[in-house]
């Protein structure tokens, strides 16, 4: 899951960045407005978690922005404004879910979750390619029924790249999936998760191979 938080408070932007992210959820951070709305355009998100107190104004102000974007994706407001008039407010803006601060980073990931798993309900729960099943629900890959272990972002490679098998998948498509807008990406960083994925697949016979082709990206597909 990749998400979009807009929250003005460093501190708080911090400490919810780093809770989601150990749950395997990438984080693009936008502070105002303005930058939240330049960074849904860009399409890349799952859902969207805002503040309502904003420098340059009301969160929730976004939220009808974004539908006549046509980007219909999810909104959980968070806010210090709890009264009940204030909950309405937000739903009936278009808001999904709305939290009220201070939470627990606990509830605001299964709510994430909840929502997420929606997006799942017109799609297959899994993938099998060679010898490997992905089971996009669980987020777990397995060969022969056996777990294999993967690091977050090689897992969020392998999840990439295993959506579309048989088709090639753009650097640019698996640098999205796998690091937040303000993350420094070393020049060979993407390479050396994919190779040790390889490495990895290999050794557990999988029966999947990962071809690069060549200035364009990598091609997922069953071993010949």
């Amino acid at each position: 899951m990749r998400i979009l938080l807009i929250e003005d408070e460093p501190e708080m932007a911090s400490v919810l960045r780093t809770a989601l992210e150990r749950q395997d959820i990438i984080v693009d951070h936008a502070a105002t407005l303005a930058d939240a709305e330049a960074m849904a355009r860009l399409g890349y998100h799952d859902a969207v978690v805002l503040d309502r107190r904003l420098p340059d104004g009301d969160g929730l102000s976004l939220i009808p922005r974004l539908r006549a974007l046509h980007l219909d994706v999810p909104v959980i407001a968070l806010t210090a404004l709890s009264g009940l008039d204030d909950r309405v407010a937000g739903l009936d803006a278009g808001a999904d879910d709305y939290m009220v601060k201070p939470f627990a980073t606990v509830e605001l990931v299964a709510r994430l979750n909840a929502l997420h798993r929606r997006s799942f309900t017109t799609r297959a729960n899994q993938t099998v390619v060679g010898r490997l099943t992905y089971d996009f629900r669980h987020r777990e890959a397995l060969v022969e029924d056996q777990a294999l272990e993967l690091p977050r972002r090689e897992r969020l490679v392998l999840e990439t790249l295993i959506r579309r098998p048989g088709r090639t998948i753009m650097r640019g498509a698996l640098e999205e999936a796998v690091y937040a807008l303000d993350d420094e990406i070393g020049s060979n960083a993407l390479d050396a998760h994919i190779s040790r994925l390889r490495r990895k697949l290999e050794d557990a016979a999988a029966g999947i191979e990962i071809r690069a082709i060549r200035n364009l990206g990598y091609l997922p597909r069953a071993a010949s």
